[in-house]
């Protein structure tokens, strides 16, 4: 009997701030069932982030690169989206017999929605939203993008409807194997919990990488700061949206909950493959810094990534392989369907992890791209192993980071003589990964001897 697939992904959770991981006192019990009774990976990256264009590569498999999908399609400079020709994970699961839904976000296309690639029904985010604003027309929010308490009951919270229409769709479909998308635009800044979640963290503690001094690192990160107006802001100040931030996660977490309480009910809970990620991670404060853009730091480009399917995978597997989750998850999903899987994606099959026939890494390394946002276009690559993740900025400093000794990502390693040699050897390395994905910097020839020979004078 071929599984259900239900696919949970949140906007802008940091990989560090899920209780099962160990790092930051977030309560997520729902995820951490997942995770205790699945398979998490340790060393996702997203392929880009960025919502579009991390969105576009988890629907079609492919780097976001290749549909000119460079950054977010609403901030007013015009850059590429996907097509309604392109290839949908989507389509080949109805196409195999499978009932389609998307509940939530989408933010993959300003014209296209997700019934143009293979989903039957759609609940969009407006309507989400629309509970608590229809239900309780004398309430609205005050504050701007660091966040406030939700003023809207729980009940009406978009969280909550998310839930409520992901099992509506459950029971519609109960006579086929389905596949439901539930899509969270949370907890993406501005962080709205509402109670008792606002209410549950009255104390957090200080992000690990708060005081970094951004010494010896490009000059734009600390510009950030600045475009911010959070440069000088100390913990205290920030120290409410870590809190409003951690609300929100656990608030995400008990409608997840809902869902799997749901599923065992039905009995289908064992029959039902769950995947839980992210598009991308979060500064929220780390660094005196907010959002993600203009930087590669883990807070931001590492994200979470669980599997729970019993018929497959053993329990409380963590894996600590390189893998890309919106690129890899799509072979994967289609495997797990029984869908023919196109030659062309650029994404890695996670069935050997899921079966434990695959232990280490098939990646060498993890790669991501970043090309700029709504302060300006701004180049950089990554990769990323074990030991080392170097940065390439092509109108900056490079950066260099030991993980193991520094996973905070404090110290820049790049200009030390000591690591010429390393660093040679990573730019080579990332000029081949950039060929083997065919980016767009390396048609450059300017670009490419810049990379290869370190032609630069900063």
């Amino acid at each position: 009997m071929r599984p259900n697939i239900l696919f949970i992904s949140c906007d802008q959770q940091r990989w560090d701030c899920l209780g099962f991981n160990g790092i930051y006192p977030v309560q997520t019990p729902n995820i951490d069932r997942l995770a205790n009774e699945g398979i998490s990976f340790d060393n996702s990256y997203t392929p880009l982030p960025t919502c579009c264009p991390a969105r576009q590569a988890l629907l079609c498999g492919k780097r976001p690169e290749r549909y000119g999908a460079l950054w977010n399609y609403d901030q007013g400079t015009p850059v590429g989206s996907v097509s309604a020709d392109a290839f949908s994970w989507a389509n080949s699961l109805n196409e195999c017999g499978y009932r389609t839904g998307y509940v939530g976000k989408w933010h993959v296309s300003p014209t296209l929605t997700p019934l143009d690639f293979g989903y039957e029904d759609y609940v969009d985010e407006t309507t989400l939203h629309a509970y608590q604003t229809n239900n309780n027309p004398s309430l609205s929010f005050k504050s701007g993008f660091f966040g406030e308490v939700s003023p809207y009951p729980y009940e009406d919270s978009p969280t909550h409807r998310n839930a409520a229409h992901v099992i509506e769709l459950i029971d519609k479909y109960e006579e086929q194997p389905w596949h439901i998308k539930m899509d969270f635009a949370e907890p993406h800044l501005p962080c709205r919990p509402s109670e008792p979640f606002a209410s549950m963290y009255d104390e957090v503690p200080k992000w690990r990488s708060f005081d970094d001094t951004l010494d010896g690192k490009p000059h734009i990160q600390k510009q950030m700061r600045y475009n911010w107006g959070t440069a000088d802001m100390t913990w205290e100040q920030l120290h409410e949206t870590a809190r409003l931030y951690y609300g929100y996660i656990t608030q995400i977490d008990d409608a997840i909950g809902r869902v799997i309480k749901h599923l065992d009910r039905k009995g289908i809970l064992d029959n039902t493959v769950i995947i839980y990620t992210a598009d991308h991670g979060d500064l929220c404060g780390e660094r005196r810094m907010i959002d993600k853009h203009y930087i590669m730091y883990d807070e931001v480009v590492k994200v979470p990534l669980v599997i729970r399917y019993p018929a497959l995978i053993k329990q409380g597997v963590k894996n600590r392989a390189f893998v890309t989750n919106m690129l890899d998850l799509v072979p994967t999903i289609l495997n797990l369907a029984g869908a023919p899987v196109p030659e062309n994606l650029d994404g890695i099959s996670l069935m050997p992890y899921l079966t434990g026939e695959q232990k280490d890494s098939i990646r060498k390394y993890a790669l991501v791209t970043y090309n700029g946002q709504q302060f300006g276009l701004y180049t950089q690559r990554m990769i990323r192993n074990e030991k080392y993740k170097y940065v390439w900025n092509p109108t900056d400093i490079d950066e260099l980071y030991d993980m193991e000794c520094d996973p905070g990502e404090l110290v820049n390693l790049a200009q030390r003589e000591e690591y010429a040699e390393l660093l040679k050897t990573l730019r080579i390395d990332l000029l081949r990964e950039l060929d083997a994905v065919e980016d767009c910097t390396v048609n450059s020839d300017w670009l490419r001897d810049q990379l290869a020979e370190n032609k630069k004078f900063i």
